[in-house]
């Protein structure tokens, strides 16, 4: 990919509750000479944005773009190095654009927090999208970015130290505030799928779903998800529960190990 593509980023649902947050913050602090557009299946939607944030989020152009036509997923795909999609559910919307940009060669990252659908994407388009140099990158969000990111700074840590390598490691945050319609949607469409299909729920309940190699991976037994609880944790003495997206944290942690460290590394996250 060259720097002759006409934009360096796209936002894709960018009127949506995260899709605004994304256009706040680029239009606060990317270089003046980011190239960014914003696309959306309504471009009056998408303008009304604009018009209301102002400044520089005015120059930002409009691209019309909708997961239900393929062909316009492909066009904004070839335009640019980096599709940011906040566009979900991603099981029922998010297939067609990660081809697209496989298939073009243009870095893509979403919100996902669905099991499923990174095991398909994986599974359809790992190949594709290395072969054409493209980035596919989920769950850049909440969901899973403290729990990736703390579990490597404390691996490397410990092996800084000579402690050896980590083997469990507990994440501990507090939240407040609900949830955006697009989480819920997705929750719900994944609850839906696991009561109609008994290899699904297999899938989302193995922490190692989204291991680069499946079967080289230990037995990783019963899912403590299967029977979360509250209990008292002493280390921190406070009342602690599994995070509603532990379940899938811990496979992503999983998957970011197996890919650095080597498929049997032990190293995991339980997010609370």
């Amino acid at each position: 990919m060259t720097d002759s593509r006409e934009f360096n980023i796209i936002v894709y649902g960018a009127t949506g509750f995260v899709g605004e947050l994304i256009v706040q913050h680029l239009a606060a602090t990317a270089p003046e000479d980011a190239r960014i557009a914003l696309a959306g299946r309504s471009r009056n939607r998408v303008d009304a944005l604009k018009a209301r944030l102002g400044g520089r989020a005015l120059s930002f152009p409009t691209i019309q773009a909708d997961s239900a036509q393929p062909d316009t997923l492909t066009a904004l795909a070839e335009r640019t190095r980096v599709v940011l999609t906040t566009v979900g559910p991603y099981a029922e919307h998010g297939i067609p654009l990660v081809q697209a940009c496989a298939e073009a060669g243009t870095h893509y990252a979403d919100l996902t927090g669905e099991v499923l659908f990174v095991r398909e994407s994986i599974d359809r388009f790992d190949e594709l999208a290395r072969n054409n140099g493209a980035r596919i990158v989920h769950s850049c969000g909440f969901d899973s970015v403290p729990s990736d990111l703390a579990t490597l700074l404390a691996a490397d840590r410990a092996r800084a130290d000579g402690a050896g390598e980590l083997t469990d490691s507990t994440l501990h945050a507090s939240m407040k505030g609900g949830f955006s319609g697009g989480t819920i949607a997705s929750m719900k469409g994944q609850v839906d799928t696991l009561h109609r299909d008994p290899a699904a729920r297999k899938i989302v309940m193995d922490p190692y779903a989204l291991s680069p190699d499946r079967a080289a991976e230990p037995d990783g037994g019963k899912s403590r998800f299967e029977s979360p609880k509250v209990e008292l944790d002493r280390e921190i003495d406070c009342w602690v529960a599994p995070f509603v997206m532990s379940s899938f944290n811990e496979p992503v942690v999983r998957r970011s190990n197996a890919s650095t460290a080597g498929p049997t590394a032990a190293a995991c996250a339980t997010a609370r």
